[in-house]
C-alpha cells in the first residue's frame, strides 16, 4: 500500500561529485597538472547525466510519478570525448596514462528515457559540454583556493 517511485540514475556528474569518480579525477588532474590514469581504450561510452537534471527529474517524479523511471543524459559520449571536452574547458592538455581495462567494466551504458519523458515530460536540459564546463570551473576554483 505504499506510494513508491523508483528512479535509476545513469552516470551522474557535476560540481562536488565524489572524488573517486572519473570526471572529478580528470578535472582535478587538469587543475593540478597531474597525469590521469585511463583504464581501457577510452572508447567505453555512457549517457552521462548532469546533477541539476537529476534534481529536476526527482522533483517531477515526487510530484506526479508512478513506477520505475530511468534518469539519463541525452548525450552518449566516450571517455576520450569527455576528456577532450574537459581539456577544452580547461584550455590545457591532460597527460593520460593508459592501463588495461578493469575486469567487469561495462563497454556501454545508455538510459532508455522514453517512459520518464512520456509520463512526466522530463528530458535532460544540460548539455555535456555545459555540465563539464561547470565541473571544470568547480575543480579549478577548488585548487586555486588552496
Amino acid at each position: 500500500g505504499l506510494d513508491v517511485v523508483v528512479l535509476r540514475f545513469f552516470n551522474v556528474y557535476g560540481p562536488r561529485q565524489r572524488p573517486d569518480m572519473a570526471f572529478t579525477r580528470i578535472a582535478m588532474c587538469l587543475a593540478e597538472g597531474r597525469p590521469f590514469d585511463l583504464f581501457g581504450d577510452g572508447l567505453q561510452s555512457r549517457s552521462f547525466t548532469y546533477v541539476a537534471d537529476v534534481v529536476a527529474a526527482t522533483i517531477a517524479a515526487m510530484e506526479r510519478g508512478s513506477g520505475v523511471y530511468n534518469v539519463g543524459g541525452g548525450e552518449e559520449a566516450t571517455m576520450r570525448e569527455t576528456i577532450a571536452l574537459l581539456e577544452e574547458a580547461a584550455g590545457r592538455a591532460l597527460e593520460v596514462r593508459e592501463h588495461p581495462a578493469v575486469p567487469g567494466d561495462q563497454r556501454r551504458t545508455k538510459a532508455d528515457t522514453v517512459r520518464i519523458h512520456a509520463d512526466l515530460g522530463w528530458s535532460p536540459s544540460t548539455s555535456l559540454r555545459e555540465g563539464l564546463g561547470a565541473q571544470w570551473a568547480w575543480a579549478a576554483a577548488r585548487v586555486a583556493a588552496r
